[in-house]
């Protein structure tokens, strides 16, 4: 397949997979449908058009840690009491679990708490939707979902950033030191979000006089300044993204306003390309065994601790807004493809394993109409 095949595929699907999984409902679905389809056409696309994907997927990539960063609005911090108590409560009880998982899939220590991070994680921009239809929830409680929906992802972000950088470079001692500073970085960041907001919000009226792809490139500047002074691109992107979260315009969130190019393009050019680098053999393999296996276990798990020791309220159900997690598995399933001397075959267990978790989540909770607006 050619470099010009692929584009026209690429811009086809981009147009119509979004629409099309919003008339079904289920507007989450369109992420991981983009993998399936990089898995899909892996075997026929030339080496060169493979990697040329890839490079224009690390700024899909950046731009996604920046919608992740804006997802993230945290209250102040007295509201989080009570959140932060029911995410410890529902987490660390998964963790064993988690980690069995992986070991019996094969990977390492370290990789097996890379997976148990972005396993246990929540993808608030997939679960939105669901939340703001699900009956059960009214009042203070469905704020509390979803302040435990954003500390988990903010949880996620945290453990992948620290373990990423440990992974396969540096020392494990750093892991405490890395994971103490992100955390400060996330507090500095809630605490001064207001104020920084408003600083951010007067410098893209007047630099960009909201021009969509000036808004664009001025991102992707601050995240290549930052990589120019030693920060990972990403992770400047995900700091600006939580710096930004309360940026609108024209009464639309800052990702709304860049879905066109960031949603609708970029985006899913890092799912596409990810799915490349997935053999398509592998879905025949040890490791799908064991990633629909996990799945499964995974959410029977959750239901049973759902009801017998963490209650969400909400209904017995409402357990599945705190399992669609693909963004994040998708994160730490491509930084463990590059890391080295890491198999393949653990990143593709990995992302397996989330697809399964995610779109078994996502068909259970109550469809969105197809008319109602998007986080």
């Amino acid at each position: 397949m050619t470099s010009i095949e692929l584009l026209v595929i690429l811009l086809l699907l981009v147009m119509a997979v979004p629409d099309v999984c919003r008339w079904f409902g289920r507007p989450a679905l369109a992420y991981p449908a983009f993998v399936c389809f990089g898995l899909l056409v892996g075997p026929l696309v030339r080496p060169e058009v493979g990697q040329m994907l890839r490079e224009a997927g690390q700024i899909g990539f950046v731009l996604l840690l920046f919608e992740v960063g804006l997802e993230v609005d945290l209250p102040v911090w007295r509201e989080l009491r009570a959140p932060l108590r029911y995410v410890a409560r529902w987490v660390l009880p998964q963790y064993p679990v988690l980690l069995a998982l992986a070991r019996l899939a094969g990977l390492g220590w370290l990789e097996s708490f890379l997976a148990a991070a972005a396993l246990s994680a929540c993808s608030v921009g997939m679960a939105h939707a669901a939340w703001k239809g699900f009956p059960g929830l009214a009042g203070a409680n469905r704020q509390f979902v979803l302040s435990v929906m954003v500390l988990l992802e903010v949880l996620a972000v945290v453990l992948l950033a620290v373990e990423t950088a440990v992974l396969g470079r540096a020392p494990t001692w750093l892991f405490a030191l890395k994971l103490g500073g992100m955390a400060l970085v996330v507090y500095a960041c809630s605490r001064a979000a207001v104020h920084v907001s408003r600083l951010l919000q007067a410098v893209l009226e007047r630099a960009t006089h909201w021009r969509l792809h000036l808004v664009t490139l001025l991102v992707l500047a601050i995240c290549a300044v930052g990589e120019r002074f030693g920060l990972s691109g990403p992770k400047t992107a995900f700091f600006l993204g939580l710096f930004s979260s309360r940026v609108q315009h024209d009464g639309k969130h800052l990702e709304e306003y860049l879905a066109p190019i960031s949603r609708r393009f970029l985006i899913p050019l890092f799912f596409a390309a990810l799915g490349t680098q997935v053999p398509l053999a592998a879905l025949w393999s040890r490791e799908a065994l064991y990633a629909v296996t996990a799945g499964a276990l995974i959410i029977a798990a959750r239901q049973v601790w759902h009801a017998r020791g963490a209650p969400l309220g909400g209904g017995r159900d409402a357990y599945l807004l705190l399992c669609p997690n693909f963004t994040l598995v998708a994160l730490a399933a491509d930084a463990l493809l590059k890391a080295p001397d890491v198999p393949a075959r653990w990143a593709v267990w990995l992302l397996l394993t989330g697809l399964v978790v995610t779109i078994v989540a996502l068909a259970a909770l109550p469809a969105k109409p197809a008319a109602a607006d998007g986080h």
